[in-house]
């Protein structure tokens, strides 16, 4: 718990512009029926959706596709205590428009293991939620000082 000057909750467009200035993340869902974490490379679109590119015969094409999943992103300090975190919930999908496809050879993320075959997944962001800290000491260390 933190002190109350050094915690705030984000709103939707303060979230959207936290994820916009970092390149990877974290994108939760179901592997095997049980949690499954993966970092990834991602950028967002022009409606806030998370746009991850990977190979077409990559495990989480499949587990995903048509599924519920969370994302997070975070940048921290912990030296000072402070930084943002953020999540998003949503449908997650397999981007099949030719055109969609497309549009985001140009613009979307390249992934970092390239294949001769990739696809791009989009995730709705249907729920973003976020909190920022801001530099202040926990309570547990101001209630026992060194």
């Amino acid at each position: 718990m933190y002190a109350d000057d050094g915690f705030r909750e984000l709103d939707r467009q303060e979230c959207l512009a936290m994820l916009a200035a970092v390149p990877v993340g974290r994108i939760v869902y179901t592997r095997l029926a049980l949690p499954a974490v993966l970092p990834v490379n991602f950028c967002l679109d022009y409606d806030g959706a998370v746009l991850l590119c990977t190979p077409a015969s990559s495990d989480l094409v499949t587990a995903i596709d048509g599924a519920v999943v969370a994302f997070e992103a975070d940048e921290l300090d912990v030296a000072l205590h402070s930084g943002w975190s953020v999540v998003i919930v949503g449908s997650a999908h397999l981007v099949t428009d030719p055109a969609e496809h497309a549009r985001l050879l140009r613009t979307g993320p390249r992934s970092w293991v390239p294949a001769p075959q990739e696809v791009y997944l989009r995730i709705a962001s249907a729920l973003v939620t976020g909190r920022r800290l801001g530099g202040g000491r926990p309570l547990h260390d101001m209630q026992n000082p060194s």
